[in-house]
């Protein structure tokens, strides 16, 4: 395919998810606060978003605000976040975050990338997780659903696991205005019909957009 072909194939592809899902919607409860966010978007590596949805119920009952997190008992956040794994790390980062978030910014979250990335924990997906929801800017999402989905629809070669270079590939086919729904309603399809292991085929809508599936035709 050309490049224009995949740019093509691609506004189809956003426009049937878009009448499958029609409220695109994070599958992490930040509900409108961006330092919830940013903490739960780092939690969530190698963790199932449902885990920290459950996870951060608890801490954000014991620690209300980012200043509160950011002034709070390590050992206990600890305790808290265990169930995330990586939980030594992963309090640690989300403890100073805070604390960088409420000293240093004056509790209002950067909308830059550059500002994004000074962040304990912060890499470029999580900061285009922020900048999509919170901002409407910023680059794609490229995690699992997104890289492994994408690779499938023939963007580009499905061994391609590098998430830096999917970004960079995947922004040049969607409009900016775009990004963040696209990449929550590709989560949603990943979970519901293009899972890694048994994709539901037979059911799903956009087969005809699939160079994965023409190619086994």
């Amino acid at each position: 395919m050309t490049k224009q072909q995949k740019k093509d194939r691609m506004a189809e592809i956003a426009k049937r998810l878009e009448k499958r899902y029609p409220q695109a919607f994070c599958a992490l409860e930040w509900n409108g606060e961006p330092w919830k966010l940013l903490v739960m978007g780092r939690l969530s590596a190698q963790c199932t978003d449902a885990r920290v949805n459950i996870v951060c119920r608890e801490l954000f009952a014991a620690f209300p605000t980012a200043k509160a997190l950011g002034e709070g008992d390590l050992a206990q956040i600890e305790e808290i976040v265990r169930p995330c794994g990586l939980f030594r790390v992963k309090a640690q980062n989300i403890k100073d975050a805070c604390r960088m978030l409420t000293q240093d910014y004056g509790g209002v979250l950067p909308d830059s990338m550059e500002e994004l990335l000074k962040f304990p924990g912060v890499g470029r997906k999580v900061a285009n997780l922020l900048l999509g929801d919170i901002y409407h800017s910023g680059g794609t999402v490229a995690d699992t659903h997104c890289i492994r989905i994408c690779g499938r629809f023939g963007m580009y070669p499905e061994s391609l696991k590098d998430p830096a270079r999917v970004e960079r590939i995947m922004d040049d086919f969607l409009p900016i205005e775009i990004r963040s729904d696209f990449c929550h309603r590709i989560v949603q399809f990943g979970r519901d019909v293009c899972a890694a292991r048994a994709p539901k085929c037979a059911s799903c809508e956009l087969t005809d957009l699939c160079a994965h599936h023409l190619q086994e035709k």
